[in-house]
């Protein structure tokens, strides 16, 4: 039996999609330009694509190092100098793909070597996968490529496996060493993300990032809950995507199923940068899906 998703295309055109949509956001970003734009941009792109959003796109910006999407009021604009984490991912029918890139707004450029870290880290884990291979060995190269650039990894934050309409499955994949005894599996759906930053390297909780998902299926007692859970499943969605007075409501009920998602700083003031690819574990290491 192959240890392959028996539908390997759709996977692969998902990440095809989320890569397409990744490169509309880092091009739509710019001065002056609302946040709310950008992600309702790309999110109207992977629709039309004839897929959906596997989350949120998430447009973190500067100490937020994660976890951040527009509200249906939001009216803030991006400013020079700003950084952005452009976070996003398309799925067919569960089948899923998550990339992130980082851009600075404008001609600043005071953050070019914390991007760099970033993008040095995500090839380095990827090279380092092996199908048997130890996880621990992705987050050492991982944090060495960082620290080769001055900069720390963000240690509470990991890539992770994706198995189908789980965006985070049961595998962590760390971003500094000694963290992990698991292994690589041959045919596995992973995401390897790691974050850089001149501050800490930790992160701690803040405001509601305007981001939930459905921790478990409701059941049918409520039939317009269980339309909601319907449509997403157990993937993060934001309440902008709700437009029918009908929705909103059942989602005010739904608040005891539901799990909110803050928007994580970093615990020094550091900025964050971030990148990221969904990758296939292949018989000889990685096939990068979202490249």
């Amino acid at each position: 039996m192959s240890p392959y998703p028996d539908d390997l295309d759709r996977w692969r055109e998902a990440a095809r999609i989320s890569s397409r949509a990744r490169a509309l956001g880092i091009r739509s970003v710019a001065p002056g330009v609302a946040r709310r734009a950008v992600a309702e941009t790309v999110e109207e792109y992977i629709r039309s694509q004839g897929a959906r959003p596997s989350f949120p796109v998430n447009l973190s910006r500067n100490v937020e190092a994660a976890h951040y999407t527009p509200s249906s009021d939001d009216t803030e604009l991006f400013a020079e100098g700003d950084l952005v984490k452009v976070d996003v991912g398309a799925h067919l029918d569960g089948a899923i793909a998550d990339t992130a890139e980082t851009v600075e707004v404008g001609a600043t450029r005071r953050y070019e070597g914390l991007k760099r870290a970033a993008d040095d880290a995500l090839r380095a884990g990827i090279a380092a996968v092996r199908p048997g291979g130890a996880v621990d060995d992705v987050s050492r190269a991982i944090e060495a490529a960082i620290h080769a650039r001055g900069f720390k990894p963000v240690v509470d934050l990991t890539g992770h496996s994706i198995e189908r309409y789980r965006l985070h499955g049961g595998k962590s994949i760390p971003n500094a060493s000694g963290l992990s005894g698991e292994r690589f599996v041959e045919g596995e759906v992973i995401a390897i993300e790691p974050f850089a930053t001149n501050g800490a390297g930790h992160i701690e909780n803040g405001p509601f990032g305007n981001i939930q998902r459905f921790r478990r299926d409701p059941g049918s007692a409520d039939p317009a809950i269980a339309r909601l859970f319907a449509r997403f499943r157990t993937l993060p969605f934001a309440t902008r995507w709700l437009t029918d007075p009908a929705d909103r409501a059942a989602l005010a009920a739904a608040k005891r199923f539901l799990q909110r998602y803050p928007v994580f700083l970093e615990t020094g003031g550091g900025y964050v940068a971030q990148a990221e690819h969904t990758i296939l574990v292949g018989p000889d290491g990685a096939e990068v899906l979202t490249a």
